[in-house]
């Protein structure tokens, strides 16, 4: 009896378990209840719409109360446009404004409510930064392209320039150079002949007396070498083409390069006079005399070390002029009586017999030397 009086009755117990998951059933409930709510985003009073870039663009505003201020917070936040670059364009009636307001306090729900068309004009920060970029851009090439501009304005023109001579020079000329591409190294005649073109002599001379070739080129001395005469130039139909003998008899090199240029003298003056008179020698001698004055490079040294020049061909070809006219040609180096080409005075060379007696020539010299160096020990 006694332990009976120390127990509580089971139906006590289990009212005190069933007060207790009640108590805690209630609070569970309330406690998800509070987080479900502290989860989900409060509703907007009221959605204000803005066009910008003449899209529309929706702004969610949480109090009634909202004003143009806020408008203005807003905008920087969720458009990233600094209230620096805001501006609100408001119609009808209420007109521009941009921060800072002069009033504030302005209720966007009263702009709402009157139905107003808001513009907003402004340029995010990433615009801006590219415009800036592109401002920045854009001067740096107007620096550079000023700075081109006034370095082209120092450089001044050279008034001690000839612009007379520049022209005579351009006009008259050699207005065409051209080798025998069929003969052995036609690159070397092309130097030679440009070199005689360029001949400072040569040039103040042409501008001088109006001289213009329509062609300079070079002959073969196969062609205008008989037994009798070799040719030393032509000019033909009175300018229109100069041929130059530049090669020896035997293709084995250049002549002596003042030679050349005094046979050119004689050419030019075949411009003004066909006939070998007292007029044309007059000229002649008047224009050799002019190149050689005018020769400010000390005349005749040679490109190429010995490039156009032969000393064993020194002075063959220094032999009387006896001239010559032959179907529109001027015919330098034909002796009296005898005229080379298609005439038929004066059989020409073959290439062998060129080559032979250029040979013989040359040891003929070569015995002359040795004897004249025999003499000079005895």
């Amino acid at each position: 009896m006694a332990n009976a009086t120390h127990l509580k009755p089971a139906a006590d117990i289990l009212a005190g378990l069933e007060d207790i998951d009640v108590g805690d059933g209630h609070s569970h409930a309330s406690n998800t209840s509070d987080m479900e709510d502290e989860d989900h985003d409060p509703a907007p009073a009221f959605e204000l719409t803005v066009l910008l870039h003449n899209e529309p663009v929706s702004l969610p505003f949480y109090h009634a109360s909202a004003t143009i201020q806020d408008l203005s917070d807003t905008v920087a936040e969720d458009l990233h446009i600094p209230p620096a670059n805001q501006k609100f364009l408001i119609t009808p009636k209420t007109g521009l404004l941009k921060p800072p307001f002069k009033d504030p306090s302005l209720s966007l729900k009263t702009l709402l409510d009157e139905k107003k068309k808001i513009v907003l004009m402004g340029a995010t920060t990433i615009e801006v930064q590219e415009l800036e970029s592109d401002i920045e851009e854009r001067k740096a090439r107007l620096g550079r392209r000023r700075a081109a501009l006034q370095a082209g304005r120092k450089v001044k023109a050279n008034t001690n320039r000839d612009w007379k001579k520049v022209q005579d020079e351009a006009r008259y000329t050699f207005h065409t150079i051209r080798p025998l591409p069929y003969l052995p190294n036609p690159e070397k005649s092309q130097r030679f002949l440009e070199r005689m073109a360029n001949d400072a002599g040569i040039k103040a001379s042409m501008r001088k007396h109006g001289f213009s070739v329509g062609l300079l080129t070079e002959m073969n001395p196969a062609e205008h070498t008989t037994h009798e005469s070799r040719t030393l130039g032509l000019n033909r139909n009175r300018g229109e083409v100069i041929e130059l003998r530049l090669r020896t008899d035997a293709y084995d090199g250049y002549r002596d390069y003042k030679v050349i240029r005094k046979t050119l003298c004689h050419e030019l003056a075949h411009n003004v006079w066909g006939d070998h008179d007292r007029n044309f020698w007059n000229l002649c001698k008047e224009i050799e005399q002019e190149v050689e004055k005018n020769d400010w490079r000390s005349g005749g040294h040679s490109v190429g070390k010995e490039e156009f020049y032969n000393s064993q061909d020194e002075g063959e070809d220094e032999e009387a002029d006896g001239g010559g006219w032959e179907g529109g040609e001027y015919v330098l180096g034909a002796t009296a009586g005898s005229v080379t080409g298609s005439s038929g005075f004066g059989e020409p060379l073959s290439r062998r017999e060129i080559m032979a007696r250029a040979a013989e020539e040359r040891m003929r010299k070569q015995d002359e030397a040795k004897r004249a160096k025999d003499a000079a020990t005895q």
